[in-house]
């Protein structure tokens, strides 16, 4: 019941309701070059999320990340599904039914989280909002719509990396199936283990990774 809601989050992009309004983006060039240094600034995150797909289902759970291409969804408790990004893909594994599925990290909108070191303007574009203590980021590789569009929400904090919290994102894929990510107590730079990037294979014929 619950892996098409990770699965949304795995291979879709995002979108978060009610932060994006119509209005005229002061400096998109500059903010870009912000979300940009923000991106590079983080080697590591900790943080609190809240999932939303486009039923309204919530799930929640906590997050880890540490680049380059590290991730873990840790999901509240009950729910039989983790996310985990090793470096090289993104693997959902279903705990309820014993089932592994794999991407490549370049073929999910996460891609843009995980991997900042590429040249961000050539995927994405600042995104006009009406308040501009938000900043909105729109990625998107035009060569493979296919792979969706990632939505990032920075609120601009002078405490933060880059001058930027991150608040959430938005994943949109292909189908158009919308997954929302909402962020709480963020924690930039924090020693993470490698370990945390770990799994236990529940398929009979592996003894997990």
């Amino acid at each position: 019941m619950f892996r098409r809601y990770a699965l949304a989050l795995a291979a879709a992009p995002l979108i978060l309701t009610g932060i994006a309004m119509p209005g005229v983006a002061a400096a998109p060039s500059a903010d870009l070059d912000r979300v940009s240094a923000h991106l590079q600034a983080v080697a590591s995150m900790t943080a609190g999320f809240t999932q939303t797909d486009r039923a309204g289902k919530v799930l929640t759970g906590e997050l880890t990340l540490k680049r380059p291409g590290k991730i873990r969804f840790q999901y509240q408790k009950g729910v039989p599904l983790l996310i985990v990004g090793d470096g090289k893909a993104l693997t959902m594994i279903d705990y309820q039914v014993n089932q592994v599925q794999r991407w490549p990290i370049g073929k999910s909108p996460l891609a843009v989280l995980l991997n900042p070191a590429g040249n961000l303007a050539s995927v994405a574009r600042v995104v006009p909002t009406a308040d501009n203590r938000i900043v909105l980021v729109e990625a998107r590789d035009p060569k493979k719509p296919e792979f969706g569009t990632l939505t990032l929400a920075f609120q601009r904090n002078a405490g933060a990396p880059g001058g930027l919290m991150l608040q959430g994102w938005v994943a949109l894929d292909s189908q158009n199936n919308r997954t929302s990510i909402r962020l709480s107590n963020q924690k930039f730079n924090v020693a993470v283990s490698d370990n945390t990037f770990k799994w236990r294979d529940p398929r009979p014929q592996n003894r997990g990774r």
